[in-house]
């Protein structure tokens, strides 16, 4: 299939940012986006990049009142010799098809998919940020556009990917984050959705991020559904925790996103010969530990933030300081070492740097 180009006359380009210090994260969006269209009589088509502009949907449309829509996060990253590299992009892709059988919706193709994906990202070069830890972050997306009332699997979709220049997704950086134990509420349960970048998950986190949030935590960390007694994930991240000599991750059972930056760190970590389990761990081993002086580090992995160290967390009633509130030398060595990846400034022996310009 032949991705059709349209581009926007120049006199109506978006003035670029200036200051890369005040880029914040998910404000801006290019000039530029993609689409592509799926029915049930003629399967994909009309493949475009285009003009940005706002979606036309009629008010029966599906993802409107059922839920059937998925995304994925992704970047583009600028070297210091002007190279743009993406980082693991077809990860990115299975994902999202994986995301896509679950929620009865339509597999991109992921020829396709891949190559709309660097069209689109060498079009909006310019956007692409210069500094260390700014990017271009890419959101594809897929949407239910059947115009129909009645719950069944919709026999049309959207599927669109905007880009836009980000910074830090989190106000205070690289610096330790306060995270609040949620008990009252869960994210996802097994049987679920929860493996899936499905909006749904994002939905029903809300309220209690909220919560959290007014009273002063960045995020929440949750707990599984059936017992509400063992840490599963971060609000948009995947959660470890160092625990003596060992680097401790809950496992992939089926009710947790399964990160890529996770498996990055999973990946880096073993092969300096660390000691990784993916085990559930429960709150009470953690406060165990932590009483202990066994909780070392404690810190969240995903796209946005790559690594985000975890300085105290809020469980019943009670803060726990975590390495007197400082970022622990294995958080920040995992930080630098898929940084300095993703902007090819360092070998990358896993073959996980794409570089397209």
């Amino acid at each position: 299939m032949d991705i059709k180009v349209t581009t926007i006359a120049p006199e109506n380009m978006k003035p670029k940012p200036h200051d890369e210090s005040m880029l914040g994260f998910g404000k801006l969006v290019t000039d530029h986006f993609f689409t592509m269209k799926f029915s049930g009589e003629r399967g994909w088509h009309d493949a475009a990049i285009e003009p940005y502009r706002p979606l036309e949907l009629d008010p029966a449309s599906m993802c409107l009142h059922y839920g059937q829509e998925i995304f994925e996060g992704m970047k583009a990253y600028r070297g210091k010799d002007g190279s743009i590299y993406l980082f693991r992009p077809e990860e990115n892709i299975k994902r999202m098809r994986v995301s896509a059988e679950r929620l009865c919706m339509p597999e991109p193709d992921s020829e396709i998919f891949m190559e709309a994906l660097k069209k689109l990202v060498l079009l909006e070069k310019d956007w692409i940020p210069y500094g260390i830890g700014t990017s271009l972050y890419i959101r594809p997306t897929m949407i239910a556009t059947e115009a129909a009332l009645g719950v069944h699997p919709s026999d049309s979709y959207l599927f669109f990917i905007i880009v836009g220049p980000v910074g830090a997704y989190y106000p205070e950086g690289f610096s330790p984050t306060k995270i609040y134990v949620s008990e009252d509420y869960v994210r996802a349960s097994l049987g679920g959705v929860g493996y899936c970048k499905a909006a749904g998950n994002y939905a029903a986190s809300l309220y209690a991020s909220k919560k959290a949030s007014e009273m002063g935590y960045t995020q929440v960390l949750w707990l599984d559904a059936a017992e509400k007694k063992y840490p599963e994930e971060v609000g948009t991240s995947n959660i470890f925790f160092v625990i003596g000599d060992e680097l401790i991750t809950p496992p992939l059972t089926g009710s947790i996103l399964p990160g890529i930056t996770r498996d990055s760190v999973i990946q880096i970590a073993r092969s300096w010969n660390l000691n990784v389990l993916q085990k559930s761990i429960s709150m009470d081993e953690i406060l165990k530990a932590h009483k202990e002086g066994l909780l070392k580090e404690a810190f969240a992995s995903g796209t946005a933030a790559i690594v985000s160290p975890v300085g105290q967390f809020y469980f019943r009633d009670d803060e726990h300081i975590i390495n007197e509130g400082k970022v622990g030398s294995l958080t920040e060595r995992l930080y630098n070492e898929i940084l300095q990846i993703q902007y090819g400034e360092k070998e990358d022996p896993f073959g996980w740097r794409v570089k397209i310009a």
